[in-house]
């Protein structure tokens, strides 16, 4: 199949390529069927995720892990049977990032309350809203910086006071 794109060109892809929403997104109920497209090849924690009826809507994804690597999102048993799975860990978790400032991507956000969970095996996809209220509709990059900061500061800390053991 082809897909024609304004931004992307022509797109070459195969029907399993595809990921279905039956509900589509928030915002989009009508948009069911969407192509991912890494921006490098072979690392798919950042995606851009086209809608195939109306090429002109795409969504920047990216694999919260990688902002974020203690996030655990809990599904409820409503949400994993609609996977017919039993666990988490079987699925795979994407959020949305809105683009604000294209000079500073430090102010842009990530949505981590309403991830994208997607079956990696059946390519069926769901958005949904976690309970769980350290998640917020809202987390800029800086915010991620800032955790990043202070873990590796702690790091830091304990390597120093382990090597000071180590002298005496």
């Amino acid at each position: 199949m082809i897909l024609e794109t304004d931004s992307y060109g022509e797109i070459e892809y195969e029907e399993q390529d595809l990921i279905f929403f039956p509900d589509g997104v928030f915002g989009f109920p009508d948009l069911k069927h969407y192509l991912l497209l890494s921006l490098t090849e072979g690392d798919d924690s950042i995606l851009l995720m086209l809608a195939t009826d109306r090429p002109e809507i795409v969504f920047a994804i990216i694999n919260p892990l990688v902002l974020y690597p203690n996030y655990s999102p809990s599904l409820t048993p409503a949400e994993l049977s609609f996977f017919h799975v039993e666990d988490n860990a079987d699925l795979s978790y994407y959020t949305i990032c809105t683009i604000r400032d294209k000079d500073d991507y430090l102010q842009n956000t990530v949505n981590l309350k309403c991830p994208l969970v997607i079956d990696p095996i059946t390519r069926k996809g769901m958005q949904v809203i976690l309970s769980d209220p350290s998640y917020n509709y809202r987390h800029t990059f800086s915010s991620f910086q800032a955790v990043a900061e202070a873990s590796n500061m702690q790091r830091e800390e304990r390597q120093d006071a382990d090597t000071e053991t180590q002298k005496e």
